[in-house]
């Protein structure tokens, strides 16, 4: 086994026949390649400069056929560049047998003047580019992971929730490890799975069953030359199929193998494929044969950024495991626990000398400020507050610099939000932003900056943002507890354990996307909804409302239960649907009495419950089972199906759900 590491100078790599050639002099997106394009058309279709908004996740690249796989793999790479990567590395197979493997901290321009023209032989392989969530960006922890006799190359996005109990069994075994990541895990796994003498592809999918989270795993192994073993657990990106002629290719999304073959197929969570160049074969993690039938992709660029949904709006719902980790990434530590924000501008002292928190936004952004609030309550220890921003800057507010300003937003351009922002600078207040776009006013306002950085939103109404910028406020609060010593270590790593695990069950969520389709065909002729929540799960109630309104035109309305008997109470009947945000917390007791005083009315409620809970089903029409979650993460939770009920609503009622009737992305006016 061999390992390059960066250094060298770029030099164009040559002496290949017909091999692709990959771009080196440097690598540009959108010179003829379709990551640019898809990126391109992000920007039009926001109105974005080149650059904004991009995307955070890792990207895989797979090869095994008969040309050199080293280019391939590269050039594939490149055309991930989008996705945003703060380290690069591919592995390949060589005819020797031998797996040589080229990683480097920092851009894939680093890596190609690591190789400095001499690229690994062979006509397999794997890359991949790396956002860190477990360790610092460097070679040791950049993949491809190798195991112990280096002889399993293994490339993996998603996040291994039970990595530490592995690891130290592992350890326990034998195996020594490298990295700080939770992914080197996976090839010590199947290594040890070998040792007993069971076939590679029965090792992985046994691998496949051991992890919890979510996962998008593609491994190579030096005693199976020119195959390639792959799957898909969960939500945590996906893994795409490519079909050439005496040749296969693997990727985590549709640009990087585009150029090679538009014939494609794509693993479902629970699936599994095992690649070899005349084909490929699909089993579920059970064993059980599965067949597929390549179809052709569409080379438009637009039709790719859909990544084959009717609308952008189900495609960035169906996005939020993604979402989770790209707000995660390089943040967070679960050994020893910790968490870490980029450039955060206020050093010790100016923390503890904060009294008191504001967040403000508008829209989908305030309901993140509420929810937020009671993160900063509980999490930092300081009083807060939240405010629509529209009326903070029209009254006299008393900021001054021992409070912290947190704005929410998405584009960073709302004008409300940028108003309120001025006031609290005139009033010498300190701030932090959340927000989607880097380099937006907002970001230049502000002291410093939490990105929610989960790629571009292109639906009007915002999906991702709101799981992105939920995720960000919980980190932003964890960090000031941390600093300010009222949060200790052993919940600080409980906080960051549940976070990790909210991919996980925000799939589970999403796996019920049928259902909650049937439910929308059975109430989609309603004009008019009541959303009912308690505790930090009443932001939801007006989230949901919110996004109903937004897309489906229908009269909905989000309140606090306890409000319910002080007015709302009085519209209740057969003719308005009344969705209740019901999980078993300490709440519960109170949320069930409320459906009572629904049901006494004739009404029809459809209650959010947690997965089980008979007692609650017995006294309701419908229901959307959530699993269970901590309560303070519950909102990430329970605000994703109903953004699925509003979505599949709009669209049975004819309404353009990407860009509805009289909204715009950015609101640039009052």
């Amino acid at each position: 086994m061999r390992v390059r590491k960066a250094q060298g100078t770029l030099v164009p790599a040559g002496g290949l026949g017909d091999t692709p050639r990959f771009k080196t002099s440097p690598l540009r997106l959108g010179e003829g390649n379709v990551g640019g394009e898809v990126r391109d058309s992000w920007n039009k279709a926001e109105g974005r400069g080149q650059g904004d908004g991009q995307s955070n996740m890792c990207g895989i690249v797979g090869y095994v056929g008969h040309q050199m796989a080293a280019p391939i793999l590269l050039d594939g790479l490149a055309r991930l560049e989008y996705r945003g990567y703060d380290s690069a590395g591919i592995a390949v197979l060589d005819y020797q047998g031998h797996v040589t493997v080229c990683k480097t901290p920092g851009k894939l321009t680093t890596l190609i003047e690591s190789l400095n023209s001499h690229l690994p032989l062979g006509a397999s392989g794997i890359g991949h580019t790396r956002w860190a969530t477990h360790g610092r960006p460097n070679t040791v922890n950049a993949h491809p992971h190798l195991d112990c006799g280096k002889q399993v190359a293994v490339v993996h996005n998603g996040i291994v929730e039970n990595y530490l109990e592995l690891k130290e069994e592992l350890k326990r075994s034998g195996h020594a490890f490298n990295s700080e990541t939770d992914s080197e895990v996976i090839p010590h796994l199947i290594e040890s799975l070998l040792a007993k003498e069971i076939p590679f592809e029965d090792a992985v999918r046994e691998v496949a069953q051991l992890l919890r989270g979510a996962q998008a795993v593609v491994a190579m192994c030096a005693q199976e030359p020119g195959h390639l073993v792959a799957f898909r657990s969960g939500n945590a990106g996906g893994i795409t199929v490519g079909y050439g002629e005496g040749e296969m290719f693997l990727a985590s999304d549709l640009p990087a193998i585009l150029p090679y073959t538009t014939r494609v197929a794509f693993l479902a969570p629970g699936e599994m494929v095992s690649v070899r160049r005349e084909g490929a074969r699909y089993h579920s993690f059970a064993g059980q044969e599965i067949t597929k039938t390549p179809r052709r992709a569409p080379y438009s660029a637009v039709a790719i950024a859909k990544g084959g949904y009717r609308h952008f709006m189900l495609k960035e719902i169906m996005e939020q495991p993604d979402v989770i980790r790209r707000t995660l990434v390089g943040r967070i530590s679960f050994d020893p626990p910790d968490v870490w924000l980029e450039d955060f501008p206020f050093n010790s002292a100016e923390i503890q000398d904060i009294h008191r928190v504001l967040l403000t936004g508008m829209g989908t952004s305030l309901h993140a400020c509420q929810v937020g609030r009671l993160f900063i309550e509980s999490l930092a220890g300081l009083p807060a507050e939240s405010d629509n921003a529209s009326e903070l800057r029209y009254r006299d507010p008393i900021l001054d610099r021992h409070t912290l300003v947190i704005s929410v937003g998405q584009s960073g351009e709302t004008a409300d939000t940028l108003g309120a922002m001025e006031t609290a600078a005139q009033l010498q207040a300190r701030q932090i932003t959340i927000c989607n776009v880097e380099g937006s006013q907002a970001t230049r306002m502000a002291h410093g900056t939490v990105g929610i950085g989960v790629g571009p939103e292109i639906g009007v109404a915002s999906t991702k943002c709101l799981t992105g910028a939920l995720v960000a406020l919980c980190l932003l609060a964890a960090y000031l507890g941390k600093a300010r010593g009222v949060l200790d270590s052993q919940r600080l790593g409980k906080v960051l354990q549940d976070l990790a695990a909210m991919p996980r069950l925000l799939s589970q969520v999403l796996d019920q996307g049928q259902h909650i389709e049937e439910l929308a065909k059975k109430y989609f002729r309603y004009d008019h909804f009541l959303f009912l929540g308690r505790g930090i799960n009443t932001p939801v109630a007006m989230e949901g409302a919110l996004k109903l309104k937004e897309v489906s035109y229908i009269h909905a309305e989000g309140y606090a239960a306890g409000e319910m008997k002080h007015g709302p109470i009085a519209l209740i009947d057969e003719n308005m649907p009344v969705v209740v945000i019901a999980p078993r917390d300490h709440l519960y007791d109170k949320m069930c009495g409320n459906v009572e005083e629904v049901k006494a009315r004739g009404g029809t409620v459809i209650a959010l419950i947690t997965q089980g809970d008979r007692e609650l089903a017995s006294k309701v029409d419908d229901t959307i089972e959530i699993p269970e979650s901590p309560y303070l993460l519950s909102p990430i939770i329970s605000v994703v199906p109903l953004q699925l009920l509003a979505y599949h609503i709009a669209v049975l009622r004819g309404c353009d759900v990407d860009q509805p009737r009289n909204l715009a992305k950015t609101v640039t006016v009052e």
